[in-house]
C-alpha cells in the first residue's frame, strides 16, 4: 500500500564483485541525495524496488546486486523518493491525537457507529448490543480507564475483523479463482494489508474502522496480489474487476488512513 518502484535485474554478469555486498542490511547517509535509505538484499529476490513507508526508504534488491547500480538507480529516481518522503512526513504530523473515550463516545465499526456503555467490575469484559459496545473495566488492575477501554475494544475489533475479513476473503477469492493459504490481523504502522507469496494474508484490523466499502478495496487489492506479487497493470485491472469503485477508494484510504486507530 505504500509507494514502491520496481526494476528487474536481467543480468549480474557485468558486475564488479568488489562492490558487492551481502545479506546484511546497511544505512548510509546520502547528502547528495537529501534522504537517507537502508539497502537489503536477499537470494530471494528477483527486482530492486523502493519502498517509503512512514517516511523511511529501503531499497531491496537481489543478493549480488552492486552497490554501483543502486546508487544510479536511487539518483535516478531521487525527485519521487523526495516528494514521497514530505507526503508521508505531512501525514505523521497531521495525525490527529488518541481520542478520549467516555460514556456515550461513538465509535466507527465500518458503516455504523456504535455507542459505548462504561461500567465497572472485578473482570473486564466486552460485548456488542446491538448498536451499543458494553464494556465493563475491571477494579482489580492498575491501568488507567482509558488503557484499559483500548485494550478491550482493540481485543473486540481483533475478534470482529478476523473473522470479518475471513469471509470476505473466502468470497473474493471464490469470485477470482484463487485460494489463500490464511489470514491474519494485525495493528501495523506502515501498511493496511500484505500477501505473502505462500498465499498467507495479513490485514491491519483498524481497517473495520473505514467505511465498508475500504475494507472491500483492501481486501480486492490483497486478494489479487495471489495472482500478482507486484503492483503492475495486471494488478490493477485484477482489482478492479474485482472491486470496480477501487481508485476512489484508494484515494479515500490514502487521504483519511492516518486517522483509522484507535
Amino acid at each position: 500500500m505504500q509507494p514502491i518502484l520496481l526494476l528487474p535485474i536481467k543480468t549480474l554478469a557485468d558486475l564488479r564483485m568488489d562492490e558487492v555486498i551481502g545479506l546484511k542490511k546497511t544505512t548510509s547517509p546520502e547528502t547528495d541525495l537529501g534522504f537517507e535509505f537502508t539497502i537489503a538484499r536477499s537470494a530471494r529476490r528477483r527486482t530492486v524496488s523502493i519502498e517509503i513507508r512512514a517516511a523511511n526508504v529501503v531499497i531491496r534488491a537481489p543478493l549480488n546486486t552492486a552497490k554501483s547500480f543502486l546508487m544510479a538507480f536511487l539518483q535516478q529516481k531521487a525527485a519521487w523518493v523526495r516528494e514521497k518522503i514530505i507526503e508521508q512526513q505531512a501525514l505523521i504530523s497531521a495525525q490527529p491525537a488518541a481520542p478520549t473515550y467516555v460514556q456515550g463516545s461513538g465509535i466507527a465499526f465500518m458503516d455504523e457507529t456504535l455507542h459505548l456503555v462504561i461500567g465497572r467490575g472485578p473482570r473486564a469484559a466486552i460485548a456488542r448490543v446491538g448498536q451499543e459496545l458494553h464494556l465493563i473495566l475491571s477494579t482489580r488492575v492498575r491501568a488507567t480507564e482509558q488503557e484499559q477501554i483500548r485494550a478491550l475494544l482493540a481485543r473486540w475489533y481483533q475478534q470482529q475483523a478476523l473473522q470479518l475479513l475471513t469471509r470476505k476473503t473466502t468470497e473474493c477469492c471464490a469470485r477470482a479463482g484463487l485460494r489463500f493459504s490464511s489470514v491474519t490481523v494485525k495493528a501495523t504502522r506502515s501498511k493496511w494489508g500484505h500477501c505473502t507469496s505462500k498465499g498467507a494474508i495479513q490485514y491491519n484490523w483498524q481497517i473495520l474502522l473505514a467505511p465498508e466499502a475500504i475494507v472491500d478495496y483492501l481486501v480486492a487489492h490483497e486478494v489479487s496480489h495471489l495472482r500478482h506479487q507486484n503492483h503492475s497493470a495486471d494488478f490493477w485491472a485484477l482489482v478492479a474487476s474485482l472491486c470496480p469503485g477501487c481508485k476512489t477508494d484508494r484515494a479515500w484510504l490514502k487521504a483519511n488512513g492516518a486517522r483509522l486507530h484507535l
